[in-house]
């Protein structure tokens, strides 16, 4: 159980991610990092002495058993999320998965089954989503008038071919690594789900999609496209309503110091997104807030991947389960 108001937190996975992860949220006044779990106690030495954490595990089980943590941080690759939230739950830790959860409706539907039984939180890590920004965006929508067209990008150069964003085992891609983001934000500015989608993806030597291009259709007749992939640097999410546009520059890091609303500036102060969601987090531990993410946006996610992946593999508009 948490002690005096802070929530006890370990690593499980030492990938390149945990830089940024780790960079603030020791700041969160609700949190304190106690572990890590490495495949190798060699590794997970060296990340604890790196980061300054007081115990290292050599394997995941070892951290999972460890009773003096309440949470873990899933940072493993795409493929291996699953099967480790469901473990951490079977093993009574609360969970923050990385993104995307899963590209499966039916992992989404077993792993927050399995934390509602065991009365404990699971939150997909979509850090956007708790800053400041993303919040202020959501405020400013009426502004805009009834939405006709959404907006999103997000691409970066990928140089590393071993990189483990181009295995295909391990549900790599775009659309999973940086394509997600833009669906979350699609989602988050039409106010629901979408009912048809088509896409077509760009596949490479490495077997995943390095670029993908997807577009949404919302009941009422408004769409959304997003453009994902590994060739180029962009990132954005754009409202376009019957009175104007709302344009969110490089919104999926939180870093924007402002919105531009029919090209005015709305300042916003950053925060780091990280810190965010381990507060909101270690708050709905210690019973002092709900989840700002819960099933309903994790199936959400899970349900428009999969269907623009089978779009994606037919060339042809597929339904949205729901």
């Amino acid at each position: 159980m948490p002690r005096s108001g802070r929530v006890r937190w370990g690593i499980l996975g030492t990938g390149g991610i945990n830089e940024r992860f780790l960079a603030h949220v020791r700041e969160a006044p609700n949190a304190e990092f106690v572990a890590v779990g490495s495949r190798t106690a060699e590794r997970g030495r060296a990340f604890a002495a790196r980061y300054s954490l007081p115990r290292a595990h050599g394997s995941y089980e070892a951290l999972l058993a460890d009773p003096d943590v309440d949470v873990v941080y899933i940072c493993l690759p795409n493929g291996l999320h699953h099967e480790w939230t469901m473990q951490a739950l079977a093993a009574g830790k609360h969970v923050l998965c990385e993104k995307p959860y899963s590209r499966h409706e039916a992992d989404v539907v077993e792993a927050f089954d399995a934390a509602d039984a065991a009365r404990l939180h699971l939150m997909e890590a979509f850090m956007w989503r708790h800053t400041p920004q993303a919040r202020r965006f959501a405020e400013l929508l009426p502004e805009v008038g009834e939405l006709q067209a959404i907006r999103a990008t997000f691409s970066f150069g990928l140089a590393d071919r071993a990189d483990v964003r181009l295995r295909a085992d391990l549900d790599g891609g775009s659309l999973m690594d940086v394509g997600c983001y833009c669906i979350s934000g699609i989602r988050l500015a039409a106010g629901r789900e979408a009912d048809r989608v088509h896409a077509e993806q760009f596949v490479g030597e490495s077997g995943v999609d390095e670029r993908f291009t997807g577009l949404l259709h919302f009941p009422g007749d408004l769409t959304g496209t997003l453009s994902a992939g590994f060739h180029s640097s962009h990132a954005s999410l754009e409202a376009i309503g019957e009175r104007g546009s709302l344009l969110l520059p490089n919104p999926w890091t939180g870093a924007s110091p402002a919105l531009l609303l029919e090209g005015r500036e709305i300042p916003v102060e950053p925060q780091d997104p990280y810190r965010l969601e381990v507060e909101n987090l270690s708050a709905a531990i210690l019973g002092e807030a709900k989840p700002l993410l819960g099933r309903s946006d994790a199936l959400g996610q899970a349900r428009t991947i999969e269907a623009l992946y089978a779009a994606a593999s037919t060339a042809e508009s597929e339904t949205v389960a729901g």
